[in-house]
């Protein structure tokens, strides 16, 4: 099972080898990355909140700020903590660009992987 949280972790009944994320877990802190051993092994597993295209501003906006107070947020924060996330709160901007990223970063590996939809 490759696993990027702790909770099937803590449970006892698998015997963790390696944390599949790009860092530790401070919920499980001595358990190393995969990338610890696998140079180049890079995991990927991002969570957002989206709207439709003709969303009017000034409602993304209001989103952003419910949903980045809400990250703030000492008791969230804890929790996702503990679920092993790491919380990248930030404008709307800043997640097209990590979507972005995201997308053509991994649009390479599959153009790589010689793998055709079928």
């Amino acid at each position: 099972m490759f696993d990027s949280t702790p909770g099937s972790i803590r449970s006892r009944r698998l015997r963790a080898l390696g944390l599949a994320a790009l860092r530790r877990s401070p919920a499980l802190p001595d358990l190393p990355t995969i990338g610890a051993f696998v140079p180049g092994y890079e995991p990927s597993a991002l969570h957002g909140v989206a709207a439709p295209r003709n969303t009017p501003v000034e409602i993304i906006d209001k989103l952003n700020q419910a949903f980045n107070a809400a990250l703030a947020e000492p008791a969230i924060k804890l929790r996702l903590a503990d679920m092993g996330a790491t919380v990248l709160a930030g404008s709307p901007a800043d997640f097209g660009r990590l979507m972005a990223d995201e997308t053509e970063k991994w649009a390479k590996v599959v153009k790589f992987s010689g793998v055709k939809p079928e």
